[in-house]
């Protein structure tokens, strides 16, 4: 399974939901490959992804995907991601 984690410029902000949903993912007792981008390489970054993770902000930027994506409002926390992904991975 891999999950994008989308920030707007640079992976700053992205790193620290990808570390927040491995976190959470732990939880879950879910294995997955979690990898953090910006809005220029969401597309080839995020083309076979499952679950896209950002703000709502960005939703409209990440344009025609097959991926669920998943807002958050706290990317620091854990229980948030926890929670949502839990209802977007069933």
């Amino acid at each position: 399974m891999k999950i994008v984690a989308l920030c707007g410029v640079g992976i700053g902000t992205s790193a620290i939901l990808k570390v927040n949903a491995e976190r959470a993912l732990a939880r879950l007792d879910i294995e997955a490959d979690v990898t953090a981008t910006d809005v220029a390489g969401v597309k080839s970054v995020g083309f076979d992804a499952q679950v896209i993770l950002t703000s709502s902000e960005l939703v409209e930027a990440i344009g025609k995907t097959n991926a669920d994506i998943v807002v958050i409002d706290n990317y620091f926390d854990v229980d948030e991601l926890v929670a949502k992904l839990e209802t977007a991975l069933g």
